[in-house]
């Protein structure tokens, strides 16, 4: 798209406005026939590697979501209690949660102990038991809302509303990353993830070029990665033609540059992303293409979008990404309102292909440099739901939203392995020993990455904002 004579832009800002569906193409177009360089972020790129407030322990983040609110009662925290009482009412009252409830609900599924660390895992999950000893089970997590969309938000952003940036925002926007021909921050998923989706990876108030990247991990009988990715692919243009466009983009940019008296961040971000979009061109279907593993690897993870989505995120943290999101499912999989026996389905997709990631990252010497994290929003409660159900409104053996204890699992560079932290009461309702907030975790996983919480700010509407907001501890016990 070429400007009116008419038009002569004064600033980059100018030029992006009146071209730009023609820049859009210009960083997505098709590199036919050229190999693209691995290319070395500039001086002042936002993307480029930053020093950390101290050695870091870890360098990237592998996050597995169970999006909708997975039983921590009913897969890794035993409560023999709830057998011996069941059908019997909660001690101490009514449950106030988010619907109404019944009787205390034993779990349905065995329990065992794995590894010399005996580490409880129910039947829903035989592989992860077998990295027990690998694992720290921090088992009095808590948050404020038992609601999936501030839940959601709090888990991803450190509050209970949208318009924060996402932990992978500020983890990028903090260190960097270390392959300028990726994002630095990936998520992803089949489809949309939950109620809320985009908010949960946004870059909110951060520069636009920090927002995780998301992607689409479906299965494809004819596995493709440009109909994984199919706007990295653009035969429209020609090579020539995508020349003279980077060409006439680098101009505006010095132009813009010997003109500007302060640097105009939003511009910059928005450039940094389309280069970015450029360079994935070459390395992007490389990463993407799972088939290249070997046939042992594939099957170690297993068949499904979950699996896929795992291997995927090792194989992007290997290339150097920062952080990499991995959603369950579309919507709010794991939400078992009607009948907890949901589960089974999803930890069967999601048990060999979680335990796969942390045996895999150790395989390839990663998981000493790479924080593995497994949990939901919140787990769910140990009486029976008597109102709302399912998708048919029925309920079975169905279990409520539980914010007040629940259990992340947490594997990798930092992390004391076959430890457990904290402890809910006998029924698995409430955190009540060391009691961990999702601030804490968030300062935790800041820490391992070689970053002071409190330190970590952006100044935006007349304050300093940061991640863990006011709040946050280190949650040290489960620290080597």
């Amino acid at each position: 798209m070429t400007p009116h004579k008419a038009f002569r832009p004064k600033t980059r800002r100018e030029a992006l406005r009146s071209m730009g569906s023609g820049f859009g193409m210009v960083a997505l177009a098709n590199m036919v026939g050229k190999s693209l360089a691995r290319a070395d972020a500039s001086p002042d790129s936002l993307l480029t590697p930053k020093k950390a407030h101290f050695e870091p322990k870890a360098k990237h983040v592998i996050f597995l979501f169970m999006n909708g609110g997975c039983s921590s009662i009913d897969s890794f925290d035993y409560k023999p209690a709830l057998e011996k009482y069941h059908g019997q009412p909660l001690p101490g009252g009514e449950v106030k949660t988010e619907r109404k409830t019944g009787t205390l609900l034993k779990s349905p599924f065995a329990f065992k102990q794995y590894g010399q660390s005996g580490h409880w895992f129910s039947e829903l999950w035989p592989h992860l038991g077998s990295c027990a000893d690998d694992i720290c089970m921090i088992k009095s997590m808590t948050t404020d809302i038992p609601n999936h969309e501030p839940s959601l938000l709090m888990m991803n952003t450190g509050h209970n509303q949208p318009g924060r940036p996402s932990m992978g925002a500020w983890l990028t926007y903090g260190l960097g990353t270390e392959n300028q021909n990726l994002p630095g921050f990936v998520v992803l998923c089949p489809d949309q993830p939950t109620v809320v989706g985009p908010p949960l990876w946004s870059n909110g108030f951060l520069p636009s070029v920090y927002q995780g990247t998301f992607i689409s991990d479906k299965v494809e009988k004819d596995f493709d990665p440009y109909k994984l990715i199919p706007y990295l692919k653009n035969d429209a243009f020609t090579l020539k033609e995508q020349r003279r466009e980077i060409d006439l983009l680098g101009k505006l940019n010095r132009f813009h540059l010997e003109r500007q008296t302060e640097k105009d961040m939003q511009l910059e971000s928005t450039i940094q992303s389309m280069e970015t979009a450029y360079r994935m061109q070459t390395e992007a279907p490389e990463v993407f293409d799972i088939t290249k593993e070997s046939e042992a690897t594939q099957k170690l993870y297993g068949p499904g979008s979950t699996a896929r989505g795992c291997l995927t995120a090792v194989r992007l943290i290997e290339k150097g990404v920062r952080m990499v999101q991995v959603y369950y499912a579309k919507g709010d999989p794991w939400d078992a309102h009607g009948d907890i026996f949901t589960h089974r389905k999803n930890a069967r997709d999601s048990d060999q292909p979680y335990a796969a990631v942390i045996k895999d990252l150790k395989a390839r010497g990663l998981l000493d440099k790479t924080l593995v994290v497994i949990g939901s929003e919140f787990g769910r409660t140990p009486v029976l739901e008597t109102g709302g159900g399912g998708a048919d409104g029925r309920v079975v053996n169905g279990r409520d939203h539980n914010p007040f204890g629940f259990t992340v699992l947490l594997a990798g560079a930092g992390v004391k392995p076959g430890h457990t932290v904290g402890a809910t009461d006998d029924f698995g309702f409430k955190a009540i020993d060391s009691p961990c907030h999702v601030h804490d975790l968030h300062a935790t996983i800041l820490h391992l990455m070689g970053i002071e919480h409190t330190k970590l700010t952006y100044n935006y509407s007349g304050r300093d904002f940061r991640l863990t907001d006011v709040h946050g501890h280190l949650i040290k016990d489960m620290l080597v």
